[in-house]
């Protein structure tokens, strides 16, 4: 039968096709634009540190290069070193806790009733929807010496001793409480995530295990948690980043102090930046945290992938 199609008909599709634009096309300037947003600033932060670059440069911008000088004098200072000790102590305390709650309560949300898990799940929401400065100033007045709620219970259950007792004004009861209110807003994410990945374990091979005579204990080494484990494994990276990174809640609720009791790294940097004005020490300050943080997800990921290997 002759082809009565018009000459040139069936080519226009590809010539369509051809002058469409691409895909990558279409998102390039969505892409751009949050490279921009999260490169600039870090290239400029870095581009500081380098500098000597204070009060006079940020106004009239001809900041001197100094090459490693604004490093050498911070690595050089004591308080700095001391600093980054309690960084750790901070990121180590707070991800233990974290951790460890958020995988009782999943485990908890787990076995509930649907109207048991309805509350706990819509609980958790809540808290994590609460802005972080407004639960800080909730914490500080339920510390307050005077008018806090802790020290009312505390003094009503006899403990004389909490009767207009300045929690801020004492180190180690400043960090405790800064601990808890990280760990409090941190947590509900932690616990959804978890339990999300939980729901996905097969309820046959729980059934087996009991039949088997394993006890809670033993399921959740065995079975729970090696199914669970790449969810378990990012939740505890990102916990490791946000707790690395905390500054608003130290900023708003002690400033770092009482001293440096609560002062870590993004808090030293901004005190360096802002009270001493000395812009590129507390870019410096910047730099060594995220190559410090870079380098602890680095030795994380490289076990995580090491035992990956060793089970497969």
């Amino acid at each position: 039968m002759p082809d009565t199609r018009t000459p040139g008909r069936g080519r226009r599709p590809n010539r369509r096709r051809r002058l469409a634009p691409g895909p990558y096309l279409l998102i390039a300037p969505a892409v751009l634009g949050m490279l921009y947003l999260l490169l600039y600033p870090l290239a400029r932060a870095l581009l500081i540190s380098f500098q000597d670059f204070r009060l006079r440069e940020l106004i009239r911008g001809d900041a001197e290069f100094v090459g490693l000088r604004n490093y050498q004098t911070l690595l050089g200072d004591p308080r700095f070193w001391e600093v980054v000790r309690r960084t750790f102590l901070f990121m180590a305390v707070n991800v233990l806790a974290i951790m460890v709650l958020s995988t009782l309560v999943a485990l908890m949300t787990e076995r509930l009733g649907r109207v048991g898990r309805t509350v706990v799940l819509s609980s958790l929401v809540l808290v994590w929807a609460v802005p972080v400065v407004a639960a800080t100033t909730v914490f500080q007045w339920l510390f307050h010496s005077r008018f806090g709620i802790v020290n009312e219970v505390l003094t009503g259950l006899g403990l004389t001793s909490f009767e207009g007792y300045a929690w801020f004004a004492h180190g180690g009861a400043a960090f405790a409480i800064v601990v808890v209110l990280v760990v409090w807003q941190s947590v509900p994410f932690a616990a959804i995530t978890l339990y999300s990945a939980l729901t996905t374990v097969p309820e046959e091979l729980y059934e087996s295990a009991r039949l088997d005579g394993a006890g809670a204990t033993r399921i959740f080494r065995s079975v729970t948690f090696p199914l669970i484990r790449p969810i378990f494994m990012l939740v505890l990276s990102l916990e490791v980043i946000w707790t690395f990174k905390a500054f608003v809640q130290i900023w708003v609720m002690t400033r770092g102090g009482p001293g440096d009791a609560t002062t870590i790294l993004p808090v030293y940097a901004v005190q360096t930046a802002l009270a001493n004005q000395r812009y590129d020490l507390g870019s410096a300050a910047s730099m060594v945290t995220v190559l410090l943080m870079s380098g602890v997800l680095v030795l994380y990921f490289r076990q995580l992938f090491r035992q990956e290997g060793e089970h497969s």
